[in-house]
């Protein structure tokens, strides 16, 4: 059932709050603040928040780890019908991961003007020269997750800073 727009726009929030929470684990994780969720028919069926410093894995990415959980909960590989809603623009990795699974609807929040492939940089989803072509909605609560991963990396150059001045 496809929502009118009105509709459409308060489940993305409703949606994109939940993945903000995931977030908010990832840093209290000491990991970068991103989260992401699969959503397919009313109903979530994949969570993942950013672990790559807990997991020692490049590919702990908050995406990868929302479709490996929801493609283990169908029990197949191919998410025909699903959702993505992450907090930060996917990277290329993730994009491709997105793409390979087959997922219906991008939504994020935050653009990655640095490495994004979503729009920001590359748009790997929207390449008419991959086989299936996702279409995006981005900048839902955008403000929200910035100011999220402003304050980590804030500090985060706090940190080295005072690390650099005990040095001397």
């Amino acid at each position: 059932m496809e929502l009118h727009s009105l509709d459409q726009v308060r489940e993305d929030h409703r949606w994109m709050a939940e993945a903000l929470k995931l977030a908010e684990r990832a840093e209290a994780a000491g990991d970068v603040p991103v989260g992401a969720l699969l959503v397919r028919d009313g109903r979530v069926i994949g969570r993942g928040y950013n672990r790559r410093e807990a997991a020692c894995d490049p590919t702990a990415h908050a995406e990868i780890l929302a479709l490996r959980e929801a493609a283990a909960t169908d029990g197949l590989w191919r998410l025909d019908g699903a959702a993505m809603y992450v907090t930060l623009e996917p990277c290329p990795m993730c994009a491709g991961a997105l793409v390979n699974a087959r997922i219906a609807r991008l939504v994020y929040g935050a653009l990655d003007p640095k490495g994004g492939a979503c729009g920001s940089v590359f748009d790997i989803p929207s390449d008419p020269r991959v086989n299936h072509r996702i279409p995006i909605t981005k900048g839902i609560l955008a403000d929200e997750s910035a100011v999220l991963l402003r304050a980590f990396f804030g500090e985060r150059r706090r940190m080295a800073r005072v690390a650099r001045e005990a040095q001397r």
